[in-house]
This record gives structure tokens, C-alpha cells and sequence, in this order.
């Protein structure tokens, strides 16, 4: 059974054995980090709305152009103080990614308190099985180059 993962009795679910296999799904463990770029973000922003003092963008320092996070402080701001149009304003992309990430959390935490799990479509799973992580990583970078460049050309 060496080199080989097994599977998580009546799951179907491999687990990690050292061999890039993947462990079963824990939202527990997948919600740590969640919680912990919210909590960032939200110091963040309260500091900036509290006090105007912001962390300035090396990006922005260094081209004058906006990075794909750019904004990202002024919009957590705009919607500490209930504007969300001022937030899409800021950074729409970052604006969306948060909302997504935010239903992401909050099934994570019905599903960790015993609620049903929330899955993607069992095609979408499986189109996502078939990349590889670097591709997953390389399309990350393409869309934020892009929306670097879309931003600040127009």
C-alpha cells in the first residue's frame, strides 16, 4: 500500500499519505485562514477609518499605476461605513472576491456547526481536479495582470 492513498471509509475522499494525495475536506481547518485574512482586513480598514493612516501600496510607490489589491483598504473602509458603491468604486474586483469568499465562509460555518455541506457542481469539481496547481496559480497572475493593465490604461 506504499505510494498509494487510501480513501476515507464511505467518503471516497483520499487522504494524505505524504504522496501529494489530498486529505478530506475539513471546513474547520479551511476556515482558519478565512478568518484570519477577514480579521486582517478589517483591522485594516477600522485603522484607516478611524485614522486616516493607511499601508501604502509598493506597487503604487514604485510605477504610479494601481495594483490589483490598490484600493483595497479605502474599500473596506467605504463599507465599514455602509457605501457600497463607493467600495465597488475603489477596487470592484477585490469587492467581489470578498463577497465570494464571504458565502464560501459562511457555508464553512454552517457545515462545520453540523449543517449540510455546499459543494461546486460535480463538472465543475472535476474540471478543477484536472488542473494542476501551477496552472491554478498562472491564471491568478493572468487575471491580475490584465486587470492591472485594464485599470490603469483607461
Amino acid at each position: 500500500m506504499s505510494g498509494m492513498a487510501t480513501r476515507v471509509a464511505g467518503t471516497g475522499t483520499p487522504t494524505a499519505r505524504g504522496d501529494g494525495a489530498t486529505a478530506p475536506f475539513s471546513p474547520r481547518t479551511a476556515l482558519r485562514p478565512l478568518v484570519g485574512f477577514f480579521a486582517t482586513g478589517l483591522g485594516l480598514s477600522a485603522l484607516y477609518a478611524a485614522t486616516g493612516i493607511g499601508v501604502s501600496c509598493p506597487f503604487r510607490v514604485v510605477t504610479g499605476w494601481d495594483c490589483p489589491l490598490c484600493g483595497g483598504t479605502r474599500m473596506g473602509s467605504a463599507l465599514l461605513h455602509g457605501d457600497v458603491a463607493t467600495a465597488f468604486a475603489f477596487n470592484p474586483l477585490a469587492l467581489v472576491l470578498i463577497a465570494v469568499l464571504g458565502v464560501v465562509g459562511v457555508c464553512w460555518v454552517v457545515e462545520a456547526l453540523g449543517g449540510p455541506a455546499v459543494r461546486l457542481p460535480a463538472a465543475v469539481r472535476q474540471r478543477w481536479r484536472r488542473t494542476t496547481p501551477t496552472q491554478r496559480l498562472v491564471a491568478f497572475f493572468a487575471v491580475g495582470v490584465v486587470y492591472t493593465l485594464v485599470r490603469n490604461l483607461t
